[in-house]
């Protein structure tokens, strides 16, 4: 064991860890406030799924990363090969575009008057609901591809048809196919990022706007304007760090998609990417979320 292999093996461990403190406590707070009879919000249940799909995509790939970096070499046969990748692509998709749906919803309601928020806030469970329905479809049918290509490692390393994938192997038959593959999941990624930096954009202008109202109109308000500059502070540090991860490993796996050869180090690199906003969504995620709240409710 090399001492490169043996830091991101500990840099894996690390994230696992993290992100299954973060996302298990945050969903513990939900299971708490359903038993306890708290009232919940419709957008809440946007954020438990988010949590579900980012344990997810932190075990299924984080696990079988670390034992490779430790020495654990083919110990996944096919079916399970076929199923840690498939489902790794189908939650860090719906990570993407759930984080973006929550942020959209977050936007219409900030933005919209008194009374278009009461009607949209009595429509919004159905709409949420149906919306993660969708997210969830499309989802598992696009990322039906890894099942067809995705194999175990065994007796197929001196196979110029399959592609090393570490601890899993993709056969190289399906150029045409894999092309359309990836500019489907590129282009997905693409709308996510532009409509986070959008929603997000309009939700930091319209909280500027108005905290340059609020100090006009009386100083007794100077409390909503405080929550005001800290959601704004909350909404930066969240699209952020989501278009800086995101978008770093967007780039790596557009590069993977097309090079035949594959590179231990930017693989472990690209796993790694992946994984790092759904390890540390739980707990922006809870700063953004709390703030925002705040500034509705008030």
């Amino acid at each position: 064991m090399t001492s490169t292999d043996l830091t991101m093996g500990i840099f894996f461990l690390s994230q696992i860890v993290l992100g299954m403190l973060g996302n298990s406590a945050l969903l513990c707070c939900f299971i708490i406030a359903d038993f306890t009879g708290v009232r919940t919000r419709p957008i809440d249940l946007i954020v438990k799924h988010l949590t579900w799909a980012n344990i997810m995509v932190v075990l299924c790939k984080g696990i079988p990363q670390t034992m490779t970096a430790f020495g654990h070499t083919y110990f996944l046969d096919d079916i399970t090969c076929k199923l840690v990748f498939y489902l790794h692509r189908v939650c860090r998709g719906f990570s993407l575009v759930c984080t973006c749906l929550l942020s959209v919803f977050q936007a219409i309601t900030i933005s919209l008057n008194n009374s278009k928020s009461a009607q949209f806030k009595a429509r919004a469970p159905q709409i949420i609901s149906s919306s993660l329905v969708l997210c969830w479809s499309l989802c598992l049918l696009v990322n039906t591809f890894m099942i067809l290509t995705v194999t175990d490692m065994r007796d197929k390393r001196n196979l110029t048809q399959f592609r090393q994938l570490m601890y899993c192997s993709a056969v190289n038959n399906f150029k045409q196919i894999q092309t359309v593959y990836a500019i489907i999941l590129g282009f997905s990624d693409v709308i996510c990022l532009g409509l986070m930096v959008c929603t997000n954009g309009s939700m930091v202008l319209f909280l500027v706007k108005h905290k340059q109202k609020v100090q006009y109109i009386h100083r007794s308000l100077a409390t909503k304007s405080f929550n005001e500059t800290k959601a704004t502070q909350s909404i930066c540090i969240l699209v952020s760090s989501f278009v800086v991860l995101y978008g770093t490993s967007f780039i790596l796996m557009m590069y993977f998609s097309f090079q035949d050869g594959t590179d231990t180090w930017l693989v472990s690199v690209n796993v790694a990417m992946s994984a790092c906003f759904p390890a540390l969504c739980p707990f922006l995620l809870t700063r953004y979320h709390t703030r925002v709240f705040k500034l509705c409710s008030i």
